[in-house]
């Protein structure tokens, strides 16, 4: 299939150890435990580039989830997502060490002011060349909102209202404030900028009064590539509004392609073209030389596999102690401001039932699992692929190897069916991406 649409790729990680795989980390291999190192993460990147991946997506959270059986000692005691640390900080290190990769970062509108962090992503497109994204989210565990000194976390749909003027203020900072040419820098006049070109945004809303200038003159993307998580009805929407990329953990195929063309139908109700998004499905791979020598590795992963610490994670991202209920509970039962894509995700694969607990448990331990071969996985990608999946987010159980292991054995196949891209396109992340360096109107 040489005419078949390559496949973007990213490499998901966090800098912590315990992230999506819990428990994996105590694998003889895994060497998430050195997440404190700049050398690790340097190395893990230009491991990614040499492979061609598009970007390495960092995901982050400014707070622990919430209790698991009455308190956070299970967090602790597991290392689910505590410690970690800011990977915006790693970035330029980064950066600095590749050339083609893009650096994607998670960045909330609870943890800064987005005057602040306007002008960090514009000092770091400038660093990188225009090589940086940014995954918009609005934080989900109370203990971050509380971080933050608020009573508890915001209703769902309130979140993201907040979300729409966060990313208001950033877009009139990022495309309004400095016109194209207004930096001039003639020694000869002494004049550096064109004053009449460099506007005040004098934004005013519920939650920020930002007067401007942006004090960063306009980078190669302006504004990052913009990613997004939300798969509930209002996370579509914002997601339909806003992304460019929008990050899919689709049960099957079949789920994604509603979910897609869903997103799609949004974005031209919103006045965007529908194809200016991507989706990128999240998925892990257990690779053998045969289906058997796969499915032992995968037996043997799921011995390091902590089911408790999945269902603290799972339930935390609900907003809700799971830790107390029966495991035959029907998720229905439970009422929760949390992750509404995480009820719609259980749902979409348990169809022909109410999900329970047990449900979330088992499916989530095993969640985007792709097992087999390099050619039963390239497979398996191209269904995806023909469901109107453009990317996939590679999940990892130990790191490097499961990023080794898939450009070694999978992504030749996949590069000889004309599924992943042979070298990189020049230009920014963006232009990688969609073919354009800016925004479109």
């Amino acid at each position: 299939m040489s005419d078949a649409k390559p496949l973007n790729l990213a490499a998901f990680v966090m800098n912590t150890t315990s992230h999506i795989l819990h428990g994996a980390w105590r694998a003889p291999e895994a060497r998430q435990t050195d997440f404190n190192s700049l050398t690790h993460w340097i190395e893990l990147a230009k491991t990614l580039e040499q492979a061609r991946f598009d970007f390495i997506f960092f995901a982050d959270v400014v707070g622990l989830y919430d209790d698991y059986q009455g308190d956070w000692k299970k967090f602790v005691d597991s290392g689910l997502q505590i410690p970690s640390n800011d990977p915006l900080v790693l970035a330029s290190a980064l950066a600095s060490h590749t050339e083609h990769l893009g650096i994607a970062i998670t960045s909330s509108i609870l943890q800064e002011h987005p005057f602040d962090f306007a002008r960090k992503i514009s000092t770091l497109d400038h660093a990188t060349g225009g090589r940086v994204a940014w995954n918009i989210v609005t934080s989900l565990s109370s203990n971050a909102w509380r971080n933050f000194g608020y009573d508890g976390i915001t209703a769902h749909d309130d979140r993201y209202a907040w979300a729409e003027e966060y990313v208001d203020v950033v877009y009139k900072l990022w495309e309004g404030s400095w016109d194209d040419g207004a930096l001039i820098q003639d020694k000869e006049s002494g004049i550096h900028a064109d004053f009449d070109r460099v506007h005040k945004i004098h934004h005013v809303g519920a939650h920020y009064r930002v007067e401007g200038p942006h004090l960063v003159a306009p980078s190669p993307q302006r504004t990052p590539v913009l990613f997004q998580a939300g798969s509930s009805p209002t996370g579509r929407r914002f997601a339909a509004r806003n992304a460019e990329a929008q990050f899919i953990v689709s049960p099957n195929p079949a789920a994604a392609q509603a979910l897609t063309a869903d997103t799609r139908r949004l974005a031209a109700e919103a006045g965007r073209d529908p194809s200016d998004i991507q989706f990128f499905q999240g998925l892990s791979f257990v690779i053998g030389s045969t289906e058997e020598e796969a499915k032992r590795k995968a037996r043997e992963l799921d011995d390091y596999i902590d089911p408790s610490t999945i269902i603290a994670h799972s339930a935390g991202g609900l907003g809700f102690d799971l830790g107390f209920y029966d495991l035959d509970t029907p998720i229905g039962e439970i009422k929760t401001q949390g992750t509404q894509s995480t009820l719609l995700w259980l749902r979409e694969a348990v169809p022909d039932r109410e999900p329970t607990v047990r449900d979330l448990a088992e499916l989530r331990s095993r969640s985007g699992r792709v097992v087999g071969t390099p050619e039963q996985i390239a497979d398996r990608l191209e269904q995806w692929r023909d469901a109107g999946v453009d990317g996939i987010n590679v999940i990892n159980a130990t790191i490097p190897d499961s990023y080794v292991d898939f450009a070694e054995h999978v992504l030749p196949v996949l590069r000889d069916r004309g599924l992943a891209k042979r070298d990189y396109e020049p230009g920014t992340a963006r232009f990688k991406l969609s073919g354009r360096d800016r925004l479109p109107e």
